[in-house]
């Protein structure tokens, strides 16, 4: 996006910020009316965002400033344009932000990726494991299910644990007893507190863990033997995931490499998926 538009640059302070959805309304909303929002006060910007005026204040003492006042007086230097400028062509809006930052983020996975030594550690440690579980949960429930979705394509046994309860223990003790020597993590902000103790369970069983989090200093970090970080969008009222997602299947490919019998695993399926016409051409 361009750097000199001043929804850029207020867009800038929040980068990298765990803001609540609360805050992430105001800080929307201040994009949007970039060349206003130097002047507005909080009432105005409560107003604008839909909020209360102490959440306008609260968001302020977040972002590391005294208060309101103090965030204002910033804006004034970072973002000094009059009321109404600012929306030219060359500003994108929140939705193109969202999407440009999370292929930033994919640029940073690329980066990260240079040295592929994790990602097929990774892999030869999935790809031993009988049976092997693959635990998210709230947030990550998704990235958990798709990851099992396709790993039971090529893996003979493969566990998700996408719920939490006391019955999350348990499970990871059958799969333990039943040979389990390695569990991989999705964790997402904002991170359950059962995933961290199902993580430090598991541990404590003797299984490897794998972990795919949004930082290396995740609250799973603590308990992971390996952590590949994947960061989320925070652009939007709810993060996005995109980054993390690829990560996953990347991880799928390297469990591949470890499987001799994938490829006939995979034909195999292909062949009874034809046979039932499960999918349409």
């Amino acid at each position: 996006m361009s750097g000199s538009s001043p929804a850029a640059r207020v867009q800038q302070l929040f980068e990298g910020r765990r803001l609540t959805p609360t805050q992430r309304r105001i800080a929307h909303s201040m994009v949007r009316r970039a060349g206003d929002a130097p002047f507005l006060s909080s009432v105005e910007l409560a107003e604008l965002a839909g909020v209360s005026q102490p959440s306008v204040t609260r968001f302020a003492v977040a972002l590391g400033f005294d208060g309101y006042p103090a965030l204002r007086k910033h804006l004034r230097e970072v973002a000094p344009a009059g009321p109404g400028e600012g929306d030219g062509e060359d500003t994108y809006n929140e939705y193109q932000q969202a999407v440009l930052g999370e292929i930033e983020n994919l640029r940073h996975l690329a980066e990260l990726l240079a040295d592929p030594g994790p990602v097929e550690r990774a892999g030869r440690l999935l790809a031993a494991s009988r049976p092997l579980l693959v635990l998210g949960l709230r947030a990550a429930s998704s990235q958990a299910r798709g990851f099992g979705y396709f790993a039971a394509k090529v893996h003979p046994d493969v566990r998700v644990l996408d719920e939490g309860g006391s019955m999350l223990h348990d499970r990871i003790d059958a799969a333990r007893r039943a040979g389990a020597s390695a569990l991989i993590c999705f964790a997402l902000p904002r991170h359950p507190r059962e995933v961290v103790d199902a993580l430090a369970h598991a541990r404590d069983q003797g299984l490897a863990v794998v972990s795919v989090a949004d930082s290396a200093f995740a609250p799973v970090a603590a308990h992971s033997d390996l952590l590949i970080p994947a960061a989320v969008g925070t652009g939007l009222a709810f993060d996005t995931a995109c980054a993390p997602m690829l990560l996953g299947r990347v991880l799928l490919e390297a469990m591949c490499d470890d499987l001799p019998d994938a490829q006939a695993r995979l034909e195999e399926f292909d062949a009874r998926a034809a046979a039932r016409g499960l999918f349409v051409e």
